[in-house]
Parts: structure tokens; sequence; C-alpha cells
């Protein structure tokens, strides 16, 4: 089985897609096929349909659910059967106590490529590998198609789950953007920054890996702008001031001379901190 969720959602048994289209099945199978070859109780499934006020009916209708699942896992079964296999839907949409598990037969998850090549370009970062770790994290990024579960209708649970992976995707994307700083392509990165600190307007590595790319390309002025800019949004919208990090990449900047592209701090990771 093959599940990619990095984007649209799209599982695909021996080949053929097993995908519904139907919302609430598909949310089913959106929540299962995240956690493959793990228990998803059936608590959670209910949460994630319904939104804590579940019908008296939620258990028969969810197994409705399953049973549709399954019958579009059996024609994929029997599409792709080989000669002597015996495998059947219960086989991979399991029934357990508690709960129900979809075994991925070893298949391809683009969440576990994701975590597998994201770690190794953290390790790679740890180990001063700038190169490999910017390449193995640009690898990890270029799984995703568009937003986790792009096309499915998410209840509490996917929400959940949509959340944390987007900030698992921002983290690998702030440490490739570093590691592609400590390699010298600050110009490279300008008009990827351009846009990322326009969509993130209160992310501060990235306003500060922005900085940090300006100033070293020659552009000390529009460097102080975008901090001048972030310090006022986080001002305006959240009452916070910049961290004590970003301040002091601000004063570096500052006291450069205007035609120094000398290395400024690394960008910095501390808590904001809230205006009096």
């Amino acid at each position: 089985m093959d599940i990619d969720v990095l984007g649209a959602l799209a599982v695909r048994q021996d080949g053929r897609s097993i995908t519904p289209t139907a919302p609430k099945p598909r949310q089913v199978l959106a929540l299962l096929a995240l956690h493959a070859d793990q228990v998803v109780p059936v608590t959670a499934l209910i949460e994630e349909l319904w939104a804590g006020e579940p019908p008296r009916s939620a258990r028969t209708t969810l197994q409705t659910y399953v049973l549709q699942l399954r019958s579009l896992i059996a024609a994929a079964l029997k599409h792709g059967a080989q000669e002597g296999e015996e495998r059947t839907a219960k086989d991979v949409l399991v029934t357990l106590p508690g709960g129900y598990r979809l075994d991925s037969g070893g298949g391809s998850s683009d969440v576990r490529e994701f975590d597998r090549l994201a770690g190794l370009g953290y390790r790679a970062m740890d180990a001063g590998d700038h190169p490999r770790a910017s390449r193995q994290l640009r690898e990890a990024l270029a799984l995703w198609s568009g937003p986790a579960f792009a096309d499915v209708h998410g209840g509490a649970q996917l929400d959940m789950e949509i959340k944390r992976l987007e900030e698992s995707r921002l983290c690998a994307l702030d440490q490739r953007i570093e590691a592609d700083l400590r390699l010298g392509r600050h110009r490279e990165l300008l008009a990827e920054l351009t846009v990322l600190v326009s969509r993130y307007r209160t992310h501060e590595n990235l306003h500060g890996q922005f900085m940090l790319a300006l100033h070293r390309s020659g552009r000390r002025g529009e460097a102080l702008n975008v901090y001048q800019r972030l310090r006022g949004t986080l001002v305006r919208e959240l009452g916070l001031e910049p961290s004590a990090g970003l301040r002091r990449l601000q004063r570096s900047i500052l006291m450069a001379g205007p035609e120094s592209a000398a290395p400024a701090p690394e960008t910095p990771r501390e808590p904001l901190v809230r205006v009096s």
C-alpha cells in the first residue's frame, strides 16, 4: 500500500486507488492512513467525524464507512492479486479490540519518508555538514505538494494532525534555509524568503533569516526595514516585542557599515517578549 497525505490524500493498494470520494469515509481513511500500521481507537474516529456530538448510531455508522473502505480494498486486491495470494480486505483494514488498523504491508508513506529525510538533515546540521543537510532537507520538503490533507474536510483529530505536520514542515524549512545561509547562498534565498515572510507575518526565524540574507547581499537598509515591519506586526497584532536574539541581530546590522556583508549572529530562537 502506498500512502500520500502531504498534499491531496492518495491511498493505493496494488497500484489501485482506494480513496473514497464521500467526505466521511474519506476522513476515516485519512486518519487510518496517517497512522498506518497502528491502532486508531474507535473513540478517535468518532471524535473526528462528529466533534463531540456523535449520534446514537455513531458506532454503527462508523462500521458502515469501514465496510465501504473494505469494498474498495477488496476490488484493488482482486485487481492486483497474484496466483496463490489469499489476502482479504479484512487483512488490510483490521478490526481490533477498541479500534482499527490499516496494514500498509510495508508500502510507502510520504510522511515516513519525510521524517526519515528530515532526520538525516538535522543530524547533518548537528555534525556541521551543511551541504548534506541542505540536500537532505530539500529532498524532504519536495515530498510536499500542498497543505497536508488538502482535499479532506478535517475534523478535530485531523486538524490537530495537520497543524503538527505543518510545524514539522516549517522546522525542516527553517533548517534548510539555515544550511543554505551557512553555505553562502544568501542571494539565492532572497526571492524565496520574500514570499515566506509575507505568508508567515509573525514568524521570527524566517524574518531573521531574511534580514541576514539581505544584509549579506549588501542591502542593509532593507534588512533593517524587515525588522521594523516585523516589530510593528508583533506589537500591533500580538502585543509582543521581538525576542532578545532578534534585537541583537538588528543591533549587529545597525553597527555594521552600509557596505559590510560580514556575517551577523545566527538567527535567534528565544521566546518573544510581551510588551508591558
